[in-house]
């Protein structure tokens, strides 16, 4: 017992020494960098031009292969999308295996083989190694070009474009590629259905022939292997592939920035919020002196949850769920990036806050705190890298494709704990560019221009292919003698008359469903039933229902997964509000008012307002046909108003009655596009339906 105490003792002597020695109100200075000890992958270059690294890894059975073909980039100009089509061409069949045989064999060996534009990569068990590795080669020297295949995938690229016609984030992309590098450079040159339809199986063939092409491949080899067996076999399976064209082309240089900020609009009034982005080229490579710098800076400024983006934009305005930064380093050209998805109502003010946090990075300098954590972070990430080979090979690929030093990576964190506040501002005035940016804005014009004005940032106008156009027409004129009161009786009028809409007492509809994201073929039953119920069960094949929702006029629930989830008071009090079949048969007009007239894909419409008590919604309807179009509700998800617009189309009659036969939902990040095949009046419901 004498023993313990004089230990307890002693330890709280030595715990009040040590503490009276630590001053806790300073940070602590960081210890020196870790040593960096990288294994150096096996290496050797064939004749055909071809560089292997090779990594052993004794740790799993497996093993990868990467094909990468530095290429110099290069437009595709008036055939844009011929990189894209023989991409998807490359490693489906060989000229010696046929298109189901070689994919057979891939399943069989329980492998995977993918090819791009620019590469390959394979990968299995270690057992079937050399097969693989002899499947992969056939595939990229012995492609099945042909003829069948070519016309698949250009059908596929058409559609995939027809898909994302009204995705804000694939018109922000496209627009932002093409006005900050240009069109004619090749990272800002995108692809169209008149480009697609320009591309010939002869182009692809030739395109294959000069930039597939083993005088600048390397191929990465990592797994459980023995290095020497594995170099003969690569010398065996790719030894036979020959350059047929010279690969170096000149890269044209990107546009430059802007003389002054200015705000670059695409109007996109099916956008329920704001993609904004703030960027300006720069000229940093993964060489350069500054470039360590670099990825600290852009970490404070908006790598986070806890950067001064993230923090603004969300934690204390509650603008949008997230808000970064990024920067890249590329040899040809580089670029930087703040951004952010926001609600419409606050576009305008976001601008204001990422400027804001612009020119608080440029000018104060950043708390020790701050740049310990970010300094930590990258420590943190780079150290847990080192536990993948993949990492070593990588590693060893930049410093071939970036010109690097040998020990640039084993000096990587002595870089990065050598940053300073001062060079995150000294970097920050020399890469963010906040005077010569480009805030380009896709978002619904209608509901932001009005307050981006407001700002005094000068706005030029472009349409969803980056050309100049002058300011849209957000609202028009509204025609004399149109109300509200007439444009709800030309509805009624549209969809076959107030006496036929009141006969129908029930309606029955089958649907296909696709869900964004979402891979699997769904379908959908929905029912309703005069004055209230509604019902929706949603299938996948082979799966059952997976989803249900149901009101009965008096009580309703959801079920999803097998978890039931009753509607609430409140819940039930909305769904009592709006009429399920035809809403507009029983509008109380004074609480409907006509907004304004705008135009919806090229149609002029007429925008109603509906107030049922606290909420309001918009219903849109088209001038030329009176028929419904798109609604528009706002409601709050997690905290955060989320906007739904629904978009009615494709109208067909049942029993003189017009039904829209297509309904596409986007609320919030998701979309959901519905197919009607079958709809049935006034049969095949009954109120048990409901329950």
């Amino acid at each position: 017992m004498r023993t313990k105490i004089l230990v307890l003792i002693t330890l709280l002597f030595i715990s009040g020494s040590v503490n009276a020695q630590i001053d806790r109100t300073k940070m602590p200075k960081p210890g020196p960098a870790p040593t960096i000890q990288l294994q150096v992958p096996g290496e050797f270059k064939m004749a055909n031009g071809m560089t292997v690294l090779v990594v052993e890894n004794k740790k799993l059975p497996r093993v990868s292969y990467n094909l990468n073909i530095d290429n110099v980039p290069s437009l595709d100009g008036d055939k844009a999308g011929i990189t894209g089509i023989l991409g998807a061409m490359l490693g489906n069949g060989t000229t010696t295996i046929a298109k189901d045989i070689f994919n057979e064999e891939v399943d069989f060996l329980g492998a995977n083989i993918n090819f791009g534009s620019s590469g390959g990569f394979a990968s299995g068990l270690s057992k079937y190694s050399e097969r693989l590795l002899e499947l992969m080669a056939d595939a990229a020297i012995n492609p099945l070009l042909v003829e069948e295949e070519f016309n698949k995938e250009k059908e596929k690229q058409i559609e995939g474009l027809k898909a994302n016609e009204k995705s804000v984030a694939a018109v922000a992309g496209r627009v932002e590629s093409a006005l900050v590098y240009g069109t004619h450079h090749p990272y800002g040159e995108f692809v169209t259905e008149a480009t697609l339809n320009n591309i010939t199986l002869d182009n692809v063939r030739a395109f294959y022939e000069k930039r597939f092409n083993p005088e600048n491949a390397y191929l990465v080899v990592i797994g459980d292997i023995d290095a020497r067996k594995v170099e003969d076999q690569i010398k065996e399976y790719f030894g036979n592939w020959k350059s047929k064209a010279t690969t170096m082309t000149n890269v044209p240089k990107a546009s430059p920035n802007v003389q002054f900020t200015q705000i670059n609009f695409i109007d996109m009034p099916n956008a329920v919020q704001s993609n904004i982005s703030v960027t300006n080229n720069v000229q940093l490579k993964m060489s350069d002196p500054d470039y360590h710098a670099a990825l600290i800076t852009n970490y404070i400024l908006g790598g986070g949850g806890s950067a001064y983006l993230y923090s603004n934009l969300r934690e204390t305005h509650g603008f949008t769920y997230g808000s970064y930064s990024r920067i890249n380093a590329n040899k040809h050209v580089s670029r930087f990036q703040a951004y952010a998805q926001v609600r419409n109502e606050v576009t305008d003010s976001s601008v204001v806050e990422i400027f804001n946090e612009l020119k608080r990075i440029k000018t104060e300098t950043v708390k020790p705190d701050v740049l310990a954590k970010a300094k930590a972070s990258y420590t943190g990430r780079f150290v847990r890298a080192l536990e993948q080979p993949q990492t070593i090979a990588n590693y060893a690929l930049n410093i071939k494709f970036n010109d690097l030093s040998k020990d640039y990576y084993t000096t990587y964190l002595q870089k990065i704990n050598a940053v300073t506040a001062e060079d995150v501002k000294r970097v920050a005035q020399k890469y963010f560019l906040s005077d010569n940016a480009r805030i380009v804005i896709v978002g619904k014009g209608s509901d932001v221009i009005a307050n981006l004005e407001k700002t005094g940032i000068p706005i030029k106008y472009f349409d969803p292919y980056a050309k100049p156009v002058a300011k849209p027409e957000f609202s028009k004129p509204i025609p004399a003698g149109v109300t509200a009161q007439s444009v709800i009786n030309n509805f009624i009028d549209a969809i076959g008359g107030k006496d036929k809409a009141m006969e129908i007492s029930t309606v029955h509809s089958s649907a296909s469903v696709a869900i964004e994201g979402v891979p699997m073929a769904l379908s959908a039953e929905l029912k309703q039933m005069a004055p209230f119920m509604d019902s929706i069960e949603m299938s996948a094949e082979g799966m059952g229902v997976l989803m249900k929702q149901k009101f009965n006029g008096e009580t309703g629930y959801s079920e999803q997964q097998g978890m039931k989830k009753e509607l609430s008071p409140e819940e039930i009090i909305e769904r009592k509000k709006e009429h399920s079949i035809f809403p507009e048969l029983y509008f109380d007009m004074a609480n409907v008012s006509l907004e304004s007239m705008t135009t919806i894909d090229g149609a002029d419409v007429y925008k109603i307002k509906v107030i049922s008590g606290d909420d309001e919604s918009f219903r849109f309807y088209d001038a030329n046909t009176g028929l419904l179009i798109r609604r528009e509700v706002s409601a709050e998800s997690q905290g955060q108003p989320v906007t739904s617009i629904t978009d009615y189309s494709n109208y067909s009659p049942v029993k003189g009655v017009q039904f829209p036969y297509n309904i596409k939902i986007k609320s919030g990040p998701q979309n959901i596009s519905m197919n009607i095949s079958n709809v049935k009046v006034n049969e095949g419901v009954t109120a048990e339906d409901f329950n």
